[in-house]
């Protein structure tokens, strides 16, 4: 048994494989984080999202299949020409009521 111990601290062999576990423990969980990002290009979901939400610089990123759209805020209330279609109400419950005029 001392004649293990001794090699050990002597081999500096060893230590150089037990950093590159460590590297693959680091890389394993890199691409698992990767891998469950909503933006991940390999999903075949559609995925829509909104950073920044009601500020003046919010940006809207929509993925469809392959393809990445992103919209930015140039924080400006945009106009147009249109009439009141009716009106909305949020219950108790969290829901929304829409009541066409």
């Amino acid at each position: 048994m001392r004649l293990l111990d001794e090699d050990e601290g002597i081999n500096p062999a060893l230590s150089v494989v037990n950093l590159v576990d460590v590297f693959l423990v680091l890389v394993a969980a890199l691409l698992i984080a990767i891998a469950q990002n909503p933006m991940n290009p390999f999903l075949e979901e559609d995925v829509t999202v909104i950073k920044n939400a009601g500020k003046p610089n919010m940006e809207m990123i929509i993925k469809k299949g392959e393809v990445i759209e992103s919209y930015k805020s140039d924080g400006e209330i945009g106009s147009g020409d249109g009439v009141k279609a009716g009106v909305a109400y949020r219950l108790a419950d969290g829901s929304m009521v829409y009541i066409p005029e």
